[in-house]
């Protein structure tokens, strides 16, 4: 009744539009709508999405980095317990950084080999690289670098190439525009579109190693490895490495920062390998759970120090919990092997531990191992790596030979 007799008295002008306006609750709503205007006016922050800026910037950035990405096929030996041989293939990407052929992909691409009791496969012994406008050159395989899965290889091309641009991956922002570009499954040259869903996320592989990384949710399959994840400007800053898989699980790739490569390539180009001084000590990790069970920091328990090491120069003793690097955390071996990467012979070195109940800072230069040394340390590696190959399960290799039957 009271809504019909406010309509009569309004359209017979008994009564004003504000009072309407009051009678009905509206002149909050009127006033945010004006508040609401006002703040538009003041903040430029665009908050709608422009299609077609989008569509110009996606098509922008495939056409500005497809030519820079190549696909990657290799072949490769497997020899199993039953004498028999096979050759088998790969297919991966790799981004060109140079206009005279080297070419940037991961290790796991173009150096397949692994060995259990079942099987051996080989080293790749013919890798070729496809560019987009479908000419194939065989390449050579200047350096790789396990550590980082990271590797270079060269063509000799008859053309200069369209080395890619290189962005700042310490730039990178959570939320960011991302595309994945590569070979995924073999298709050459698919691009896939995202977004940054994480920066420096830790991941632990299966053989305990871990790389730092940045996670999108761009779809990264097999074939992808190698391959360029690159921003809005078209610059690249990251190379695809991993996807988890899984039933439930959608839209978890990973890249390697761009500028945790560069050491690494440099390196590669020049030295055909990844140099990192031995710091002279064995240990044991300390995991999560025994660090909170003991209350003891996250890191390696030192075991042997090496004589005239670098860790006996700066005091390192046994039973010292290693924690940092030159400030940063050291908590595994993975971690050690990566912050190794930039140390230099003869340049100071800080190695942080948890000795007594307290942190102290242990500080010295990076000195070169004695030969007989430097073999004695490679001998305590490979008899560290044999006892714990010896600790996985016969439930694992038996995956692994049913894998090989079944599942390739």
């Amino acid at each position: 009744i009271g809504a019909c007799l406010a309509m009569y008295l309004l359209f017979n002008n008994h009564i004003k539009n504000d009072e309407i306006n009051k009678f009905f609750g509206l002149n909050n709503i009127i006033n945010e709508k004006e508040v609401f205007k006002e703040n538009k006016e003041k903040d430029n922050t665009k908050i709608v999405v422009d299609l077609k800026n989008f569509n110009e910037t996606s098509i922008g950035v495939a056409k500005k980095v497809l030519p820079s990405i190549v696909n990657i096929d290799i072949e490769y030996d497997v020899n199993t317990i039953f004498n028999s041989k096979t050759t088998a293939t790969g297919t991966g990407s790799g981004v060109i950084i140079s206009k005279d052929g080297y070419i940037l992909t991961n290790n796991h691409v173009v150096s397949p080999r692994q060995e259990n009791q079942f099987f051996v496969v080989s080293d790749a012994k013919k890798v070729t690289v496809t560019l987009t406008n479908d000419k194939k050159y065989d390449a050579k395989i200047i350096g790789v670098d396990k550590v980082t899965d990271l590797a270079v290889v060269k063509i000799d091309a008859k053309e200069d190439l369209t080395p890619a641009t290189f962005g700042d991956s310490d730039e990178a922002q959570i939320g960011e525009f991302v595309m994945a570009i590569g070979s995924p499954l073999g298709f050459r040259g698919s691009v896939t579109d995202g977004i940054i869903s994480s920066l420096n996320r830790k991941i632990e592989l299966n053989d305990r190693s871990t790389f730092t990384a940045i996670q999108t949710n761009a779809s990264i399959n097999s074939g992808n490895s190698g391959g360029a994840l690159v921003n809005s400007k078209g610059e690249v800053i990251g190379i695809n490495t991993l996807k988890l898989s899984g039933g439930g699980i959608e839209g978890l790739g990973f890249a390697i920062p761009i500028n945790q490569t560069k050491p690494i390539v440099k390196q590669l180009i020049e030295n055909k390998k990844v140099e990192r001084p031995s710091l002279g000590f064995t240990g044991k990790e300390i995991s999560e759970a025994i660090a909170k069970e003991y209350n003891l920091p996250q890191g390696i328990m030192v075991k042997d120090i090496l004589k005239e090491s670098t860790a006996e120069k700066v005091g390192l003793k046994e039973k010292d919990i290693v924690i940092k690097l030159n400030g940063k955390s050291a908590a595994t071996f993975s971690d050690i092997e990566k912050l190794k990467t930039d140390l230099k012979y003869d340049e100071e070195i800080t190695i942080t531990v948890f000795r007594d109940g307290k942190e102290q800072e242990l500080k010295g230069k990076v000195v070169k191992l004695p030969e007989v040394n430097n073999k004695e340390n490679k001998d305590n590696k490979e008899k560290e790596q044999s006892r714990e190959e010896s600790k996985e399960s016969i439930k694992q290799k038996s995956n692994d030979l049913y894998d090989f039957f079944f599942n390739n």
